[in-house]
């Protein structure tokens, strides 16, 4: 599939007149709009030198004794992630962190990589809440990906400036930003209100996947892509307030090439980032390709984003208002709004879609579990056309055990961390500033200590409505699946939403089975079953 011509500077300098426009018409068209009170995330000081600090550190094995993988001369660690001699596969990541931590323990030093910080990956729960009181300050770091940084603050820097967005932004420019956005962002009350474009979307998709079925009543080979169009289609509903078509037939080839691109960016961001850093000497095949994916994506979404812009200017815009609006209604800069939806349309497609992909077919391998969901589901909703409320929802306790059940065993993200902006001790050894603290959650979230029976599909465990083993309570920082503090997922009250309405809807109107090999999981992007999802769909009859 061809992808439409790149044409990324006439949208640049598009914007770059609204810009400058007279926004305060915009102000009035939803004055009726009510501003919410700014909310502050939760955190906690950042540790400062003194006697107690420096007497810690003086305590503290040398951060050269702490264990991990040796460095060669030269390639340092960097050589594991190369093919055919390296023992690192990107794709199998998750194993690789396993079998670190079965062969050095708690924590794991991974020294000598070229072109990145060390890093340090932690595998317990009580390191991870130190890390992040620690370093969860007012402008907390983490790790993110240079090569994306090297495109918004240099690359394409005419465009971004210093208003880049909260993805690979750090600092003064990130507080900022995300201050600007989080009023919208963060509140339960206003993702509530889009309950019903989220809920249309999903019916469009629980439809579209009812007449793809073949004779068999079995998805398609690319069911997962189908699963990304119906996730692109909400993000761009509740962003702008614009229908792309993503489910239409036939199906749309400029959003086909936008699901590409994304894919294409995560594909090769741990290739840009874990192997030889040669693009930052010359432009390589694989840098071309990310680039390219980056402008791509970049162009579509300006497109929509500037779509939405007009409708609002002319005052054409829906009962409820959306994301972009909000932001323009309460900060008058449609260079903010702009950037916050970009960075949903790029970090927010991928994630929503593995992870629901997964929670199907988790759903598909224990249908003891998929009938207990159903029953709850056909108590809270007797006909299964009824339109769903944010007062049903909160009925729906197993549905979102069963979300949180998926992404503790296998969440889409398996790890993410901070980089330590002071010296600090962790787990008994000095950790130097500038170091990236991972923390490894698909292990830590899957190991016996911290829940029980971890290997079983237990959504019970998240209930905690008795005294049965697996509802004991477990340690809070034992599964983050998005993140906490300060730096936690900006879009994680529209994420659940979605998930719950989609999951909903699709136990609902089908009973979901899957009669082939059990699928093993793996790196690509997200982390995602390795292969196709055959799931079969059978009409639930009442």
């Amino acid at each position: 599939m061809k992808c439409i011509n790149k044409n990324i500077y006439k949208q640049i300098d598009y914007l770059n007149k609204l810009f400058v426009c007279d926004y305060r018409l915009l102000s009035s068209v939803h004055h009726n709009v009510s501003n919410s009170n700014n909310i502050t995330s939760s955190g906690t000081t950042t540790i400062v030198a003194g006697d107690a600090t420096q007497t810690e550190w003086n305590n503290a094995v040398p951060y050269e004794l702490m264990p991990g993988p040796k460095p060669l001369p030269l390639l340092g660690n960097t050589w594991r992630f190369i093919p055919y001699i390296g023992n690192f596969e990107i794709e199998h990541i998750d194993q690789v962190s396993l079998r670190l931590y079965h062969q050095y323990g708690n924590i794991v030093k991974i020294s000598g990589l070229l072109g990145r910080p060390d890093m340090v990956f932690v595998y317990d729960p009580d390191d991870i809440e130190r890390v992040f009181r620690i370093e969860d300050s007012i402008m907390p770091h983490r790790p993110s990906m240079p090569s994306l940084n090297y495109y918004k603050h240099v690359l394409r820097k005419d465009f971004f400036g210093e208003d880049a967005g909260v993805i690979a932004v750090h600092g003064k420019n990130w507080h900022n930003f995300r201050t600007k956005v989080q009023q919208s962002m963060l509140q339960p009350r206003i993702a509530k209100l889009y309950i019903k474009p989220i809920e249309d979307t999903a019916n469009a998709f629980v439809e579209r996947v009812g007449l793809i079925r073949d004779q068999n009543n079995e998805m398609p080979d690319d069911f997962l892509n189908y699963v990304h169009k119906w996730s692109l289609e909400s993000i761009a509903k509740v962003a702008l307030d614009v229908r792309l078509g993503c489910l239409d037939e036939p199906s749309n080839a400029e959003t086909q090439c936008m699901i590409d691109a994304v894919n294409t960016f995560f594909i090769n961001v741990p290739v840009l980032e874990l192997k030889i850093p040669f693009w930052k000497l010359f432009n390589t095949p694989t840098w071309n390709k990310y680039i390219k994916a980056l402008d791509t994506i970049t162009e579509i979404s300006l497109k929509h984003i500037n779509k939405a812009l007009d409708n609002l200017k002319q005052g054409n815009v829906g009962s409820e208002p959306s994301l972009v609006q909000r932001i323009l209604q309460s900060e008058n800069n449609p260079k903010i709004a702009c950037i916050l939806a970009l960075d949903m349309f790029l970090v927010g497609i991928d994630t929503t879609s593995n992870a629901v992909a997964s929670i199907l077919y988790q759903l598909s391998l224990h249908p003891e579990k998929q009938e207990n969901l159903f029953t709850e589901l056909q108590k809270v909703l007797p006909d299964k056309n009824t339109n769903i409320t944010s007062k049903h929802m909160e009925e729906m306790p197993y549905l979102r055990a069963c979300i949180k059940e998926t992404l503790r065993m296998y969440p889409v993200v398996i790890g993410n961390g901070r980089c330590v902006t002071n010296d600090c001790v962790i787990r008994g050894y000095q950790v130097p500033k500038g170091v990236q603290i991972i923390f490894q959650h698909y292990v830590i979230s899957n190991l016996e200590k911290y829940f029980y029976k971890p290997n079983e599909f237990l959504p019970e465990r998240w209930l905690k409505t008795d005294a049965k083993a697996e509802c004991k309570a477990h340690h809070p920082f034992a599964s983050l699946p998005f993140g906490h503090g300060r730096r936690m997922c900006l879009g994680r009250r529209f994420a659940d939403l979605e998930m719950q309405m989609i999951v909903a809807k699709m136990i609902r109107n089908y009973k979901i089975e899957y009669h082939y090999k059990k699928l093993d999981y793996f790196i690509h992007p997200m982390y995602t079953p390795n292969g196709p999802l055959r799931l079969r769909l059978l009409d639930r009859q009442s």
